[in-house]
């Protein structure tokens, strides 16, 4: 070979210059792949199995962080999806097997997106958004950050929709579908109109409420007891009989009318131990 076509001895190779991000891209998979081969050797719920089991929690934490980048739009404070996001890389360690021959991030990423998607459908909505209306919100939110920007002030609905090319209604409708990502106290929605707030208007508590909940209870034990304890039982305290009263009533002596009483309260408080 000649000196001409030899390559330049100080010219370095494209590939071989890493950005920081890069490398400690690679680094964490390093990392990723070694502390994998070591927790594979070890007893679940050993304190060495939780150490490193920890320490790739920590390790692809980034990971998480930037699967919950994605959801900045929805106004939800960023370290509750960031928690929920690290309940999905959880999920993903203990159920990845590193002989797949499949890099980590590539399994966990759907597991780590899927648990956020599942916190916001399940506790963030307070009512179900058309797919359609919620991707055209998503659009709407992004289109009005870019105009109030350009005009130092929050754009008009007809500004939106122009610059969506969309409807002024479709607009407010999907302005309306945001709300659906932030349930308002019923006492916040008061203020400022000079009334009194919901709680302090709604009607006052029943005392009798309290004995509802008795009364079934009792209801339910009544039932197993025998006929004729449950009829001493209701001439007693319902139709407020005395003791001699229903021994007159029933045809029995009073003292067999004190003893039956007395056996229905205790299979009552035995009945009452065991459903306890």
């Amino acid at each position: 070979m000649s000196a001409s076509s030899a390559p330049p001895q100080d010219e370095v190779s494209p590939d071989a210059v890493q950005t920081p991000a890069k490398r400690r891209g690679a680094d964490t998979r390093a990392l990723t792949q070694v502390l994998f081969g070591q927790l594979k050797n070890l007893e679940p719920g050993t304190p060495e199995h939780a150490r490193v089991r920890a320490a790739l929690i920590e390790a692809n934490l980034p990971l998480v962080r930037y699967a919950a980048a994605r959801f900045r739009s929805r106004n939800e404070p960023m370290e509750d999806v960031v928690q929920v996001g690290t309940i999905g890389l959880i999920n993903a360690i203990d159920r990845f097997d590193p002989e797949r021959g499949v890099q980590f991030p590539t399994f966990a990423m759907p597991t780590v997106v899927g648990e956020i998607k599942r916190y916001f459908r399940d506790n963030v909505r307070t009512v179900h958004v058309p797919r359609r209306l919620h991707e055209l919100w998503v659009q709407v939110n992004s289109a009005t950050e870019d105009l109030t920007t350009a005009f130092g002030r929050t754009p008009t609905t007809a500004e939106i929709a122009e610059r969506l090319r969309i409807s002024e209604d479709e607009v407010l409708s999907c302005i309306e579908a945001g709300r659906s990502y932030h349930a308002t106290s019923l006492e916040a929605a008061q203020e400022g109109d000079g009334m009194p707030g919901l709680l302090d208007r709604l009607g006052y508590e029943d005392p009798a409420l309290d004995g509802v909940e008795h009364r079934d209870l009792v209801r339910h034990l009544l039932v197993q007891l025998p006929e004729r304890e449950q009829r001493i039982l209701l001439l007693r305290y319902y139709s407020n009989l005395t003791q001699s009263q229903i021994s007159a009533e029933l045809g029995v002596s009073q003292m067999h009318v004190s003893r039956l009483l007395a056996r229905s309260f205790q299979r009552l408080r035995s009945a009452n131990r065991i459903d306890a």
